[in-house]
């Protein structure tokens, strides 16, 4: 039997030269500035943005019941807040009275897709179809121009970001979940996640049709406004020009 023996200077050299192969390889990709999916640069939407002032954006995700807007509008009026609201298209054929409050007191109406769907696994064609039936329907009930899209469930391939692109709407996603979906979840839990979680550009999701949403609402509010925050609807928020996206999809402004 053969007893191999391996001196430690070269062990140590392949080593160090194997460590640097490494660095080298992860900044390559860590120096392109995008996401990498098989090779491939990821498209993202806007997540939230990088703005001097401590502003945010309060948005509601609006697919099921409708029996909790009234509530919701009230307190938005009195807080003198506007909102974004993205809006199912089936949904609002069901709810129009609630979609047309909500022009009416000047909070962002925008596109949620047509019928719910993960918008990820759609083609192109599906795409298309999903988001110019719900912006038809939002226009038609609204008389406004319809230009901010949220794919459901935050489900969404490069694909989605560049079909709403072409039709002319801006992707938006969140930075701040408030969960408030979730079974089982305390209105002090909401209101803690949304606190810790806030920063100046944040954009924020909350639902209507949940347990504690519209009864918890004054209180985040007026947590947010003694924190130094004001309120702006999405539409407001963004930058239209001269921006790009990091790597977290927050819009910056292009030096």
């Amino acid at each position: 039997m053969r007893i191999y023996v391996i001196k430690a200077s070269n062990f140590f050299s392949a080593a160090i030269l194997a460590s640097m192969l490494i660095l080298i390889i992860t900044a390559g990709f860590i120096s392109s500035g995008s996401s990498h999916v098989s090779g491939a640069s990821r498209d993202l939407p806007i997540y939230s943005v990088n703005c001097p002032e401590k502003k945010v954006a309060i948005t509601f995700d609006c697919a099921w019941g409708a029996s909790d807007i009234p509530k919701i509008l009230d307190t938005l009026e009195k807080e003198d807040v506007k909102a974004t609201f993205f809006i199912v298209g089936q949904w609002a054929e069901k709810y129009p009275d609630a979609v047309r409050m909500m022009a009416e007191k000047g909070h962002d109406v925008a596109n949620h897709s047509y019928s719910h769907l993960r918008m990820g696994a759609l083609d192109k064609e599906r795409l298309k179809s999903e988001i110019t039936k719900c912006g038809d329907v939002l226009n038609r009930i609204t008389r406004k121009k319809i230009e901010l899209m949220r794919p459901p469930y935050g489900d969404y391939s490069n694909n989605t970001i560049s079909v709403a692109r072409s039709l002319g709407y801006y992707t938006i996603q969140w930075d701040v979940d408030s969960l408030d979906w979730k079974p089982g979840i305390s209105p002090q839990e909401i209101a803690n996640r949304v606190m810790r979680k806030a920063r100046a550009g944040s954009i924020i999701l909350f639902h209507n049709d949940t347990p504690h949403t519209a009864n918890i609402l004054p209180n985040i509010i007026t947590a947010l406004k003694k924190q130094g925050y004001s309120f702006e609807p999405v539409s407001k928020l963004i930058m239209r020009e001269n921006y790009f996206l990091d790597f977290e999809g927050r819009q910056q402004r292009k030096p």
